[in-house]
């Protein structure tokens, strides 16, 4: 087919997509500014071969032609009317819009109960919208992300014990990379909102228990901790172990807080490793495995233990607190937020946020208990991380 008689037809076949997902209101046609390099050709030959393509078209029952009036098909194509879009996608050798939604609706059905929000995202795409820039033709990888998770959910059912994402994808996929590529689609389907903000690959492997290079607990505070091998006081100004080595408390401290950000936990480390207290970092969201440790830890203490968490004041942040509450729940405690009230963030300190995010921000408190600090993060319409408080 002519070039150019392709990339016209190409363009006629997007409007009609358009149309059919309701996206565009006007009757989808080539104009003659749409024709203009047809028409301001010199060339016989090249009309010619335009016009072949065109009336191929025509004979199909794809498109209608409009010619020049006086001229027939003498002169040049006026208007190029779209009136089959799946005979006009046969001619070109694709796929429309609709079908391939239809296929990737087929592909991922089975997973709709499971991860709910893949409605969202077939809804999005039957706008010929995408998400973090997948589209249907991307299902395979969508499919494959909630592989991962319903694997990592399950294993972690069993123990707690995080894994090297290379062997675990290599063990689901026979391809060890395979699951690096897949962290927006496993971002969307672990919270469950195609608007929400996109995380940094290590957060959302964390979350469901993968790392490529484990990292340690990092504990600070005048407590002692009991080990599988070991039970002692934490070294100054912090220690850092395995945490599935971690049984539990040799001592009792005066209250146990959570913080999000490292270089927040290693200056409250240094400045507090003196005090009967324990600090834990959770270095962004929890691993399963830390939060089996966290649970262990917190059930060994009184129930009127202040517990305490220190996070961002972003949608991330309290995220990350609602899970910290929901273990702190099952080991008989009330989780508290420190120091993450609108009132102390200086004025110059706040990044505004916008509507969506304020609402996700006001869910995820409500999930960690903090009903009132929501609405308050809500009002103040702002968000802001741990180091800008420092």
């Amino acid at each position: 087919m002519d070039a150019k008689a392709r990339n016209a037809l190409t363009k006629l076949l997007e409007a009609g997509n358009r149309a059919t997902a309701g996206v565009r209101a006007t009757p989808p046609a080539l104009t003659r500014s749409q024709l203009a390099d047809y028409q301001a050709t010199r060339s016989l030959a090249d009309k010619e071969a335009f016009e072949a393509a065109m009336k191929a078209a025509r004979a199909e029952g794809a498109v209608a032609l409009t010619w020049e009036k006086g001229l027939g098909e003498e002169g040049f194509i006026q208007r190029v009317e779209l009136i089959d879009l799946d005979a006009l996608a046969k001619l070109l050798g694709v796929e429309t819009a609709a079908s391939r939604l239809e296929r990737a609706a087929a592909q991922l059905a089975d997973l709709l109960t499971g991860f709910p929000v893949l409605t969202d995202v077939l809804a999005r795409w039957a706008s010929l919208k995408k998400v973090r820039t997948y589209g249907p033709e991307d299902a395979q990888d969508w499919a494959d992300a909630a592989r991962v998770i319903q694997f990592m959910t399950s294993a972690r059912e069993n123990r707690a014990v995080d894994e090297p994402i290379r062997e675990v994808s290599a063990r689901l996929f026979k391809d060890s990379k395979r699951i690096e590529k897949l962290a927006a689609p496993v971002d969307v389907l672990l919270t469950g909102d195609v608007d929400a903000e996109p995380r940094e690959a290590h957060d959302v492997w964390q979350e469901i228990g993968l790392f490529r290079e484990e990292q340690p607990v990092r504990m600070a505070g005048r407590v002692v901790v009991a080990r599988t091998h070991v039970t002692e006081i934490l070294d100054e100004p912090y220690g850092a172990f395995s945490a599935p080595s971690v049984i539990g408390l040799a001592s009792q401290p005066k209250l146990v807080m959570t913080i999000e950000n490292q270089t927040t936990f290693h200056s409250e480390a240094r400045r507090r490793c003196d005090e009967d207290i324990l600090l834990i970092y959770t270095a962004g969201m929890p691993t399963p495995a830390w939060r089996a440790m966290y649970v262990r830890l917190l059930k060994g203490l009184p129930p009127e233990m202040p517990v305490y968490h220190f996070g961002d004041i972003d949608e991330g942040g309290f995220r990350i607190a609602a899970i910290l509450a929901l273990d702190a729940q099952s080991a008989g405690h009330i989780l508290q937020p420190w120091k993450m009230h609108p009132d102390d963030v200086p004025e110059e300190r706040r990044v505004e946020a916008s509507k969506h995010t304020l609402e996700r921000i006001q869910r995820f408190a409500s999930a960690a208990g903090w009903d009132e600090l929501g609405r308050e993060v809500a009002k103040a319409g702002f968000t802001v991380e741990q180091e800008a408080l420092r």
